[in-house]
């Protein structure tokens, strides 16, 4: 049994969980019909039994530590399952089945469409599956994946072997990538491409990504030198830009209805030499979870078949 579990006090908990939730000790006591000085106690109590402050002040403002953070996120977990679960009594409803719940971390760079067409079979599971997404830096979603947090993450390279504790990176699919831009600036760049691209003005993910890297390999072996004026973590961000017209941008031939629909773009021309690896990591080599398997399968037989 871990001894944990053996003096967390629930009552404690629910009192720093309505203070982070509320955003202050006034309106937690409103909400809880208690006195401040008695919920300030049942903190101090929780912050004794953990050994580690979970608020600090700034001013007259209580804000949450990094300890607190961590906290509040576990704090969220156990009072929602706790009202699902005096929902689901109250009901009394024997062909009620209760979600599945898969908890999925998406890196700020993997493409959201594609993300979305990933994920959405989940979603019409039986028994029904509660679907959460998590959207972070790679290394702060794989260190939550090493501690179950998360059932795995979609991101747009492997886990590097830097990586502390073992993960496994599942290959879901390959996507060759196209130079896209609005409609007025592609017709002049379609013209001579991809020589048209020397000095034309570049939005590119950020140096540290896979993606990054190839393009730079393929521009260095054509001989071109675009004119990077913006990096990007978040793909979406980036094409937001380019629809702007603030110049072209690279988008993986599998998100390219994406880029057309939502922003407006269209195609100025694409190499066979670049392209963007997309995967699954998970903690185990086979996750055992149902709904993760759907998503590798389905992801590798038609999102990217």
């Amino acid at each position: 049994m871990l001894p944990f579990m053996d003096w967390l006090n629930y009552h404690h908990l629910l009192y720093f969980w309505t203070v982070a939730r509320e955003g202050g000790l006034r309106p937690a006591a409103e909400k809880l019909h208690v006195s401040q000085p008695s919920i300030s106690t049942q903190i101090r109590r929780l912050e004794e039994a953990l050994g580690v402050k979970l608020f600090s002040r700034r001013g007259r403002s209580r804000v949450l530590t990094q300890a607190g953070r961590l906290a509040f996120d576990y704090a969220e977990s156990i009072f929602s399952l706790g009202a699902e679960f005096l929902n689901t009594v109250k009901q009394q409803d024997p062909s009620r089945q209760r979600a599945i719940r898969l908890t999925v971390g998406v890196e700020d760079s993997f493409p959201k469409f594609l993300s979305y067409a990933i994920l959405k079979p989940v979603m019409g599971l039986n028994p029904p599956v509660h679907l959460v997404c998590r959207e972070g830096k790679s290394e702060d979603l794989l260190a939550e994946l090493a501690i179950h947090r998360l059932d795995a993450v979609l991101s747009d390279e492997p886990a590097t072997a830097s990586f502390k504790i073992k993960v496994f990176s599942h290959l879901l699919g390959e996507s060759r990538v196209a130079i896209c831009a609005t409609p007025k600036l592609a017709q002049v760049w379609r013209k001579g491409f991809p020589k048209s691209l020397h000095g034309a003005p570049a939005l590119l993910p950020t140096s540290n990504t896979t993606l990054r890297r190839a393009l730079d390999e393929w521009f260095h072996a054509v001989g071109i030198q675009p004119r990077v004026v913006a990096e990007f973590e978040d793909g979406a961000l980036m094409k937001i830009a380019a629809a702007d017209g603030q110049g072209f941008v690279p988008v993986p031939i599998v998100a390219m209805s994406e880029g057309i629909a939502r922003f407006g773009l269209e195609r100025v021309g694409q190499t066979s030499k670049c392209s963007d690896r997309f995967f699954l990591v998970t903690s185990e080599r086979r996750s055992a979870h149902p709904a993760v398997t759907l998503i590798t399968e389905h992801a590798r037989s038609l999102v990217f078949s």
